[in-house]
């Protein structure tokens, strides 16, 4: 991988997980690092499936931010504090 290439994955994946994180209500305990984890995740896993089904670059995009807030909101609920 070219060093554009790996700064353009983290640029998306801070992108996407910062809005999946905004989609999502309440508030997540999911730092910069997690969060761009997660973007990264579902940026792949997205663009995966969309270019396999020929999607526009908005479908793929929201496709993408959809897979991020299912992720968002797994980690949200098994990582929350018990009482």
């Amino acid at each position: 991988m070219q060093l554009n290439g790996f700064l353009s994955a983290i640029l998306i994946g801070l992108i996407i997980g910062a809005v999946a994180r905004i989609v999502v209500p309440n508030s997540q305990p999911l730092g910069c690092f997690l969060t761009m984890l997660v973007g990264i995740v579902a940026a792949a896993i997205g663009a995966a499936v969309g270019n396999a089904q020929n999607w526009s670059f908005w479908l793929v995009f929201a496709l993408q931010v959809v897979v991020a807030a299912i992720i968002v909101a797994i980690f949200s609920a098994t990582a929350r504090p018990r009482r």
